[in-house]
């Protein structure tokens, strides 16, 4: 079982950045890939960001590649979406999901293991 807490969220300003924590208890964290979605209001829940349980791959939706950067710190047991250049779009509720093992999803199915959410908020 992997328990999830995101931190971070909160309100900018188009432009600006906000880094995004997700903190994991139990023993899996080390050996899963954690994944970063988003939800807007009336929309569906989207991929964001993923990584490998090592850090050695990444993955990012087109629409933030260039402007977001996922990492981990496996002392730590947090991953971390670190979110430049934001945009009123960007403007969603961001959840971390974990799964255990090699395989790193960039779907909402791929992930068994949820946090409540973050809710970051982006004005013009």
């Amino acid at each position: 079982q992997v328990q999830l807490v995101e931190s971070g969220g909160g309100l900018v300003q188009a432009g600006g950045s906000l880094r995004l924590s997700c903190t994991a208890s139990g023993r899996t964290f080390r050996s899963s890939a954690m994944g970063w979605f988003r939800q807007a209001p009336g929309k569906e829940r989207e991929f964001v960001a993923a990584i490998s349980w090592s850090g050695g791959s990444t993955y990012y939706a087109d629409s933030v590649k260039g402007r977001f950067t996922i990492s981990r710190d496996n002392a730590k047991n947090t991953v971390y979406l670190q979110m430049n250049s934001l945009e009123v779009e960007d403007t969603a509720a961001y959840y971390c999901a974990a799964r255990p093992g090699m395989e790193v999803p960039t779907f909402r199915d791929g992930y068994p293991y949820w946090g409540q959410g973050t809710q970051a908020t982006v004005t013009s």
